[in-house]
């Protein structure tokens, strides 16, 4: 080995000063300015005309070095010479290198406070662990939600929402952003962000969870070889909180926590023993997939309840409302909102519920029990007073128990080409094999290697299924695959979205490709004209709300998913008890919301949506609206919730939306 030479180790000795931070490299600088002013003072202190000393010698080099001022106050060739190398040193030197230090330093300052690595000092505010696809849905949930916002606010006695976000990478562009969403607007005020992943514990005192009144854990995307899944990501997280609650002694926040494999909810549970409410993205959305199946026409009537968008809201309010009360009283007085059920509560920890949904119209309320009610805002949910000028009493209507009519699934057989792969497929077919009274031969098309596929399904789903599941490698949107596939033969069509792209637009981009490459074929067919009413249900799966509208022709029915999980997210957060009621709304047996002839019912002409209720009811179910055969002026096919005094004028093939009981 080489020894190193002397000016390598200075360089060397040099640069370890300068990687210290500013401090340092002020010093640094300061040395070098001493070494020049020294050097400067030596050369023009002998001579005529000398400095009476070698400090002022060095004074006046260090003055010519800082100031060019002075450099006209010289006399003398060599003094003049020495004064003008001394000057232009102090513009490289002192200025330049001293201000780029100055600079440096308060930039990178900026930009560690800019990076959110500060501790956040709140309490009883709402933490969102991730900047995913749903983060920016969830704060847009969290902002409107001004009702449910308020009550929880009460709840835990603070004034305002506070929201406070752990991102990866924090950066002033997110915040513009926030200040650019709809919904938000300007309230990102309200939101603050932090540096961190939850994997971290430090990141988690940094977001204080501990403090927190709610921790929501959305679900982040990985890529489909990777060993470290959401899943993964979210047991670390809610170790780690456990652990520093143990630690510091503090009680342990309410989580409501996103998986993406729903056979892994025992262990989320057992990972976190405090008060957690666990939504599985793949088997929500699976559901709603398949209830569309069930119930063609279903995803508008979601997209209205399951999103913040527009229109009707499940809401879930303290039984203190109505105390003693029936709900066929509670529902005379609530003359904008629909009461769907109750919830009884189990044991006496409050954190399991009995769901009644479409319950007998005599059910009494108790002051522990939750009402079911469905309404365009919370302020609809209040019960009108008994008495006094502001009094409101409607006429009231019994329900039985038990309903007249049958169950209206379409089928029971159902021939379904799935379009596109994903890890939710394994869990969409599972969830298809819990409804035993149907049969399901599903042919899966993608570019994905048949094996590949063949292997994650039946890591999940059990023996002696009774779905039956082709696999088909073939590109859905190249047009002489897409024909080879016999579209029209089949009941219902089902356009996944890829998670193996890059991001949801490109999956987005892809699927509205599929569609309309799928629309110029079942057009081209022979006797599209002749069919048109027998065409097969097409269902689309999006991950952008925004591409939503960009299909003008769009007669597919559609779900966006992170805005419904978002959704879901956000409200189970601020109202513990909707998870029940959704998990009963969508999951075999129970209550179901269902699409019904007019036939089925004995309705007056020119019935109002009182007397429709009124109808239904007798049937032993509950009206929740209309679905039209022709979309209104805004492309809306659904009337949830109308006034009761609102002729509803049912055309031919309108459907009457109802809540009914498997």
């Amino acid at each position: 080995m080489l020894p190193l030479q002397f000016i390598d180790r200075v360089k060397y000795l040099v640069e370890r000063q300068f990687v210290k931070g500013a401090l340092f490299q002020l010093l640094v600088v300061a040395i070098f300015i001493g070494l020049i002013s020294l050097v400067g003072g030596l050369l023009v202190w002998p001579g005529e005309n000398s400095f009476s000393s070698l400090g002022d010698a060095i004074w006046w080099a260090f003055l010519r070095l800082t100031d060019p001022g002075y450099l006209g106050d010289d006399e003398g060739g060599w003094r003049r010479l020495v004064s003008t190398i001394l000057t232009v040193s102090g513009y490289v030197v002192f200025m330049g290198t001293l201000v780029a230090i100055l600079t440096r330093s308060l930039i990178a300052r900026m930009t560690d406070l800019e990076r959110g690595l500060t501790p956040v000092t709140l309490r009883h505010h709402v933490v969102v662990l991730g900047w995913t696809s749903r983060t920016v849905p969830i704060l847009q949930e969290l902002t409107a939600s001004t009702g449910r916002v308020k009550r929880f606010l009460q709840r835990h006695a603070v004034r305002r929402l506070r929201l406070v976000v752990l991102s990866e990478e924090v950066s002033s562009a997110q915040l513009l952003s926030l200040r650019n969403e709809r919904d938000i607007g300007s309230h990102a005020g309200k939101i603050v962000l932090r540096s961190g992943t939850p994997l971290q514990p430090d990141a988690l005192h940094r977001v204080a969870c501990l403090d927190a009144a709610a921790v929501i854990i959305p679900s982040s995307s990985h890529g489909p070889d990777s060993l470290v899944t959401s899943d993964v990501e979210t047991v670390k997280a809610l170790l780690s909180m456990a652990s520093q609650a143990q630690y510091l002694r503090r009680e342990l926040p309410y989580i409501v926590a996103e998986i993406e494999d729903i056979r892994k909810q025992a262990l989320v549970e057992r990972a976190y023993p405090g008060p957690l409410e666990v939504v599985s993205g793949d088997a929500i959305v699976s559901r709603l997939l398949v209830q569309t199946l069930l119930h063609p026409g279903l995803t508008e009537i979601c997209n209205e309840l399951l999103t913040a968008r527009y229109g009707n809201d499940i809401f879930v309010r303290s039984g203190d409302i109505a105390e003693g009360q029936t709900l066929e009283q509670l529902a005379s007085r609530c003359p904008d909102a629909i009461v769907m059920g109750v919830l009884h509560p189990l044991g006496e920890q409050g954190d399991r519920w009995d769901v009644q949904l479409n319950a007998s119209s005599d059910t009494r309320i108790s002051a522990r029990d939750r009402v079911i009610l469905m309404a365009r805002d919370y302020d609809d949910t209040e019960p009108a007073p008994e008495a006094g000028k502001h009094a409101v009493r409607m006429p009231a209507i019994a329900r039985s128990s038990t309903p007249a009519l049958p169950v209206n699934h379409a089928g029971p057989r159902h021939r379904i080409l799935l379009l596109g792969w994903n890890r939710r497929v394994p869990a969409l077919l599972s969830e298809m094999g819990l409804y035993d009274a149907h049969e399901f031969d599903v042919d899966v098309v993608s570019i994905v290697a048949a094996e590949t596929r063949e292997a994650e399904i039946s890591r999940y789903l059990a023996s002696g299924t009774s779905v039956r599941a082709r696999q088909i490698v073939a590109d859905f949107i190249v047009e002489d695959d897409l024909r080879r596939l016999r579209p029209e033969s089949y009941d219902s069509i089902l356009f996944l979205s890829s998670d193996r792209l890059a991001s949801g637009e490109e999956a987005d981009a892809r699927t509205m490709m599929g569609y309309l490459q799928l629309g110029e074929v079942l057009a081209s067919q022979p006797s599209a004209r002749e069919r048109s009413t027998d065409e097969p249900q097409i269902i689309m799966e999006l991950s952008d709300p925004d591409n939503e509208t960009l299909l003008v022709t769009n007669r597919s029915e559609t779900v966006v998913s992170p805005m419904v999980l978002s959704h879901i997210l956000a409200q189970v957060a601020l109202r513990r008890e909707l998870k029940a009621v959704l998990d009963e709304l969508f999951t075999p047996g129970g209550a179901e919301i269902m699409l019904r002839p007019q036939s089925d019912f004995d309705l007056p002409v020119n019935a109002d949506f009182a007397a429709l209720e009124k109808a239904v009811a007798a049937c032993g179910e509950t009206a929740l609206g209309v679905f039209r055969s022709t979309p209104d002026s805004d492309g809306h096919w659904v009337q949830l919730n109308p006034p009761r005094s609102t002729l509803m004028a049912l055309e031919p093939g309108d459907q009457l939306v109802v809540l009914s009981r498997v």
